[in-house]
């Protein structure tokens, strides 16, 4: 359903479910998949890269600070992603976005700043484009 190709480091060992509403901040390792509702800020912990994946279903109220985050869902406050963010078709994200790599789908919303992290090195892959020299 989500593909974040190699840029995937964890795989998905925790689940809120649809129809749970979870109040409080949430501090996890590894990665969490949100099916239902969180009022609250989210932050991956630990030694390893973190993986959030918020389903069409999710629905989150507060900051979100994760390496790796794929939104499907609504988001209602920033999202910083330290490593890379996909928003999938359904998502709908209402407050700054601050990513190293992103990737949007159509359909995606953003209300809000979309602020690329230039304190990140960027990767060896990206090919920067320089203007062509007039003659």
């Amino acid at each position: 359903m989500f593909n974040m190709k190699s840029n995937k480091p964890n795989p998905i060992d925790s689940l809120i479910g649809a129809g749970s509403v979870i109040s409080g901040d949430i501090q996890f390792s590894g990665g969490l998949r949100i099916d239902g509702t969180v009022k609250g800020n989210i932050t991956a912990v630990g030694d390893t890269p973190g993986t959030l994946v918020l389903s069409e279903l999710a629905k989150v109220e507060g900051e979100i600070e994760v390496a790796h985050v794929v939104v499907n869902g609504s988001v209602a406050g920033p999202v910083k992603a330290r490593e890379y963010l996909e928003l999938m078709p359904k998502a709908r994200v209402t407050g700054d976005v601050t990513y190293k790599t992103i990737e949007i789908h159509v359909g995606a919303i953003v209300m809000g700043r979309m602020v690329h992290d230039a304190n990140v090195k960027t990767s060896d892959k990206v090919i920067e484009f320089k203007p062509a020299q007039s003659q």
